[in-house]
């Protein structure tokens, strides 16, 4: 049987989505929008089957032909299914998938032309060449059992040097090898946290992480964001890091330093120093995931890796972003002290990685430079390609211009980016919104786009969103503002600066927990 919410369940999500203000008028109309949103970022179950109209409107104080009339609307526009003698479920259109569940490239799904979820590429020109010479390792190895539960010496030697590279000593011993990046901060969960603890994470962070934060049993703690030196959006701020981890009580912190999954920032030095000692006074430790570090297009200066400051810090890494997912191997870096309890975790999860993928990953560390640099050039052209294309068909959209990373983080001019997930689906665009990246919801003025489509449909797609937008914001979108050759847009103040990126002053910071 379907899963229901109860009428005073529904009516708290709507106050809080509402956040102390009025239904607008007519309330109707108001109260269909309010659930849609609720559906698209995840607070509301996939095909829950919604209360009575006699019991939602007592809970919200609403006259009962209210919610009638929002029921019906939510049906009319193919939100809500009715059934008679059974109730109203609901739905949400385009089949492509609920908020809460994890970011990965959908396939197979109907209507989908183009899949902009997930921030995964096809692999690196060359990766067929090099699997074939690392595969002169695998005889010797075929004399053995096939089992590495920490891997093979070998990898773990080259993920070493790859931390010496950067500036942070390492031992081989340090490196407990696993299927990914996502096992890797599974290890040290398990390795580290309690059920009933508290693990911050970043406002935003990677979707992902939040899920296998609660899967351990722990608690979310979001970090409140803050703005940088030159008085700019950015997601830390040390104070109130410090501040969030003290009255929460948090010994886990999941920090992503190096161009930050999804606004593709890079935390200075002065920040990682400063957010160490804040971290180590209040008696927490950092999970880093440094699984982007790789993925510099600009000549931008890279501090040096952020265990440099926080020597009990653990760090993760994979191969599956610079060389291809298709290549299950990532790791810990463990503090001297833990490297034992990290081993047993470990083990909890399978008896080690696959030998081929070792084999693959321990090649390209050797030498990443070749199959690196050809990566960098695609992803740089695709970045270049998604800015100018959302200069031409959406001036008032707010793009930051990333020096690194996977991903574009995109501010929309109005809070509807769950709306427009929804009318973009419809369209046949798949794309990831704010609420999707945030413990509480927030963001609804966010897209991530990732680098990821063809190099020729960029334009199109580009176009598609902006039809998405258009569908579901206020005052008409942003269509004819486009049309006009308008950059404000809304008219709302805005400026920008050296690098690019462009800063507006909406009531909306484009990090959220500052708005």
């Amino acid at each position: 049987m379907p899963p229901s919410v109860t009428a005073s369940r529904l009516a708290a999500l709507v106050l809080a989505h509402l956040d102390g203000a009025a239904l607008e008028r007519p309330a109707y109309v108001s109260l269909a929008a309010a659930v849609r949103v609720l559906a698209v970022d995840g607070r509301l179950g996939a095909h829950v089957r919604l209360p009575s109209e006699r019991e939602l409107a007592t809970a919200l104080g609403l006259s009962r032909t209210t919610v009638t009339r929002a029921y019906a609307r939510l049906v009319e526009d193919g939100w809500a299914t009715a059934q008679q003698g059974a109730g109203t479920f609901l739905r949400i259109p385009g089949d492509v998938g609920h908020a809460a569940s994890p970011l990965v490239p959908i396939e197979g799904v109907g209507g989908i032309d183009v899949d902009l979820t997930a921030a995964a590429v096809s692999c690196a020109p060359g990766l067929a060449a090099l699997i074939e010479r690392s595969m002169a390792d695998l005889p010797a190895l075929l004399l053995g059992k096939g089992y590495q539960p920490v891997g093979l010496l070998a990898l773990r030697e080259a993920v070493a040097a790859w931390y010496e590279r950067r500036g942070l000593p390492t031992s081989p011993d340090q490196i407990v090898v696993t299927s990914g990046a996502m096992a890797a901060i599974a290890v040290v969960l398990r390795a580290r946290v309690r059920r009933g603890e508290r693990v911050a994470v970043e406002t935003p962070t990677y979707a992902s992480v939040r899920s296998a934060i609660r899967g351990a049993g722990a608690g979310v703690v979001p970090l409140p964001a803050g703005v940088d030196d030159d008085g700019l959006p950015s997601v830390w701020d040390v104070g109130a890091a410090r501040a969030a981890v003290r009255a929460s009580g948090a010994r886990l912190a999941y920090l992503i330093p190096e161009f930050h999954n999804p606004t593709g920032e890079l935390m200075t030095a002065p920040v990682r120093a400063d957010l160490a000692a804040a971290l180590r006074d209040e008696g927490a430790v950092a999970l880093v995931d440094e699984s982007l570090a790789d993925l510099r297009f600009d000549p931008v200066d890279m501090p040096a890796p952020f265990g440099t400051h926080a020597p009990d810090a653990f760090s993760v890494g994979s191969v599956s972003k610079p060389l291809w997912g298709g290549v299950r191997v990532g790791w810990v870096r463990c503090p001297t002290a833990e490297v034992a309890s990290v081993r047993a975790a470990r083990l909890t999860l399978d008896i080690g990685a696959s030998t081929l993928d070792q084999l693959v990953a321990t090649e390209f560390l050797r030498a990443p430079a070749e199959l690196l640099g050809r990566r960098l050039d695609r992803l740089r052209t695709m970045r270049e390609a998604w800015l100018g294309a959302l200069a031409d068909v959406a001036p008032s959209w707010e793009v930051r211009r990333p020096a690194g990373g996977l991903a574009l983080w995109v501010g929309l001019p109005a809070r509807v980016a769950p709306e427009l997930r929804a009318a973009a689906a419809l369209r046949g665009v798949a794309i990831a919104v704010g609420p999707q990246f945030t413990a509480d919801g927030s963001a609804r003025n966010r897209l991530r786009i990732p680098l990821t489509a063809e190099l020729a449909d960029v334009p199109a797609v580009a176009r598609t969103l902006v039809a998405a937008y258009d569908d579901v914001a206020p005052d008409g979108g942003v269509g004819s503002q486009s049309r006009s050759g308008s950059g404000s847009g809304s008219g709302s103040d805005s400026r920008t600066r050296s690098d690019g990126r462009k800063v507006s002053s909406e009531s909306e910071s484009p990090y959220p927990l500052i708005a």
